[in-house]
């Protein structure tokens, strides 16, 4: 199936939909969106996987299957662990593939705010200092800026084994928001599984 874009038709009304994009690159707030339109739970995976003080969560793996085996969700495509299960049960990848510099812009921003008012994000973590973002290779400023590329690769690689999964791919917020109003808008009104 070729990748879809902002305007093209969906050709099911999904139910299982994974939000793919480089860290930073808006994959939570999307998938709310989504998950609000088609009134379905919108599962947040990394509150799934980050424990306190930033540990991996021991029943991350278990989580991720129980909720998974739903018939309806919507989450963000990432952690080794779980990603080739997720989209194993996908109907729809939706991949925001925002130019690094789109996204650096928006993960610097957050992670300041986020620092600066002590912002709790998951099982009460909060953002490290931000001169660790020169001290820590594994910051997520950092991470975003090492890894834009592999979310690409990762889509090329389920192009392959999952030909039939269709996947729109949006180029900015604002083809997000044309495709949330357009595409996905007209599906919703369509039956699950009527073509």
């Amino acid at each position: 199936m070729p990748l879809l874009g902002a305007v093209d038709p969906l050709p099911v009304r999904p139910r299982r939909v994974l939000i793919a994009g480089t860290s930073g690159s808006g994959k939570t707030t999307l998938a709310a969106r989504v998950a609000a339109l088609l009134e379905i739970q919108h599962v947040e995976i990394d509150g799934l996987f980050h424990g306190p003080s930033w540990t991996k969560r021991p029943s991350f793996e278990d989580d991720v299957h129980r909720f998974s085996a739903g018939p309806c969700w919507v989450t963000e495509w990432q952690y080794r662990t779980v990603r080739t299960h997720l989209a194993d049960r996908a109907d729809l990848l939706v991949w925001l593939d925002l130019p690094r510099t789109s996204v650096m812009r928006q993960i610097v921003r957050r992670t300041v705010v986020r620092r600066l008012r002590r912002q709790q994000l998951w099982n009460g973590n909060i953002e490290p200092p931000l001169w660790t973002m020169f001290t820590d290779r594994e910051h997520i400023v950092r991470w975003a800026w090492n890894t834009h590329s592999r979310a690409a690769a990762r889509v090329e690689e389920l192009l392959v084994r999952r030909p039939d999964l269709p996947v729109v791919r949006l180029h900015s917020h604002a083809a997000a928001d044309r495709w949330l109003r357009g595409p996905l808008q007209r599906a919703r009104g369509s039956r699950p599984g009527h073509r």
